[in-house]
């Protein structure tokens, strides 16, 4: 394919010029099946006023960052596989609702078969589960269990866990424990003890790569004392959870994602690292039996003969049964296992060793931290050594770097002067004083080939 090909296809193999014409003729077909019926005149629009239209709408997407291509390293935020937009847009003609399956025995079944693979990606023995539209619904759905399961206990969670996790805790009325971090950013194991050992905890929620830093909680470790004390566990595998993945190549460190076996709940995003268009999120339960805090009477749906209808088990109703086809489509070409996703997280693992490899030979740049998945951390070399400068130096590389001719795309991370601190004792930071500094996530695996010019540019950038 050329440089002038479609972009969303480039180097996939799947080209969406000729497979999602294929698509609207898979949807005519079997429409046919059903005999001819004239469409109401109140849905015709003007051929050439939709034309007009989509011209304003085709040049006001041109207001977009090219989520597609290496040079944005900037949120974790990528264009989803063609083979997933090819499988979306087919079912999507035939708009599904996975609520129950008489609203999409097809894609309802689909699901199923996709969520037992996300189960087996974290080894879970047992599990009953289902996707989402969002991470954000998955964590609430599973803290709404842990709410039900340890009525009138609270929920623990890192001091860098995702921010949804206490407005669920408020949205449930659930108290929140918010704990500390260590050195990395990781939940402190002694406090989460302590926090567990005082009896108003009734869950703790693990992060497998914070949205932040990428930080992965140490699960292998909280688990057995979670156990002790009769605690739930959930893991927020939101980000990171397809890391799982690697959990037994040696490229990173395993132990935590192993552990993800034993624990009560977890919660993945497949519109992440998944390659998925936007909202796929999905949660497992270790408990098949967690049905029972989901119960409702619905008079009007259930007329299938199904052992189980996904909307029994879900606090949300009419779901896209087209994110379930994509998904389905996506894993049967590109399996979840070490030699098919997992190597496209390799290669994201690589390109952010790599880079910190690189932010750490230069003169320009400084490394935050070294990035346990993808997300590398730095800020330009401060001078005169304060927070002032740091937050002052990010802010500026990241809009210089999107004004530039040649542009590159980053994001920031407000962090707090005693972490500034901690890590880089050289710089006068005082405890509460905010910086920002600049943040990377290497979600796209082609950044491991763009490397040498990602980095050039930003050094470029940096530069006094």
């Amino acid at each position: 394919m050329t440089a002038t090909d479609l972009r969303p296809a480039l180097g996939s193999g799947v080209d969406l010029r000729h497979w999602l014409p294929r698509a609207v003729e898979v949807v005519a077909a079997w429409g046919e099946r059903f005999g001819p019926f004239t469409a109401h005149p109140a849905n015709r629009v003007d051929e050439s006023a939709f034309a007009e239209a989509f011209e304003v709408f085709a040049a006001r997407m041109t207001d977009n960052y090219p989520f597609f291509h290496p040079r944005y390293a900037g949120q974790m935020v990528k264009p989803p596989h063609p083979a997933a937009v090819v499988g979306y847009v087919t079912a999507m003609l035939h708009n599904p609702n996975n609520h129950a399956a008489e609203g999409g025995p097809a894609t309802t079944a689909m699901e199923k078969e996709v969520v037992a693979d996300l189960a087996a990606m974290f080894g879970l023995p047992r599990h009953v589960g289902h996707l989402t539209t969002s991470g954000t619904i998955a964590n609430l759905e599973a803290l709404y269990v842990a709410r039900q399961a340890h009525p009138g206990k609270g929920i623990a969670y890192s001091g860098e866990c995702h921010y949804t996790h206490q407005r669920m805790c408020h949205v449930l009325g659930v108290e929140g424990h918010r704990l500390p971090v260590d050195d990395l950013g990781r939940l402190d194991v002694e406090a989460a003890r302590e926090a567990m050992a005082g009896g108003r905890i009734g869950t703790i929620v693990l992060t497998t790569g914070t949205t932040g830093l990428g930080a992965v909680d140490p699960v292998h470790e909280v688990l057995p004392i979670a156990r002790e004390y009769g605690v739930r566990v959930h893991v927020d595998a939101a980000y990171g959870g397809f890391y799982a993945l690697l959990k037994d190549s040696g490229e990173i460190d395993g132990r935590p994602f192993r552990a993800i076996a034993g624990v009560d709940s977890v919660v993945v995003d497949p519109h992440k690292h998944g390659l998925q268009p936007y909202g796929c999120g999905a949660v497992l339960f270790a408990d098949p039996g967690i049905g029972r805090h989901f119960a409702h009477d619905s008079p009007y749906t259930y007329f299938t003969d199904s052992d189980l209808h996904l909307g029994e088990i879900s606090l949300e109703c009419s779901r896209a049964g087209a994110a379930a086809a994509a998904l389905w489509l996506t894993t049967r070409l590109l399996p979840l296992d070490r030699g098919g996703f997992g190597e496209i997280l390799a290669a994201c693992r690589r390109a952010a060793t790599g880079w910190a490899d690189r932010i750490e030979a230069s003169t320009e740049l400084r490394l935050y931290q070294r990035p346990e998945l993808d997300i590398v951390t730095f800020f330009p070399e401060p001078t005169p050594a304060d927070a002032t400068t740091v937050d002052a130096a990010a802010d500026r590389l990241l809009r210089d770097g999107m004004a530039a001719d040649d542009p590159v795309y980053l994001s920031v991370l407000r962090i707090d002067g005693a972490d500034l601190r901690a890590r880089h004792p050289d710089i006068a930071a005082r405890p509460g004083e905010p910086a920002r500094i600049a943040r990377s996530v290497l979600i796209k695996p082609e950044a491991e080939d763009h490397l040498d010019r990602l980095h050039d540019r930003v050094r470029a950038l940096a530069a006094p």
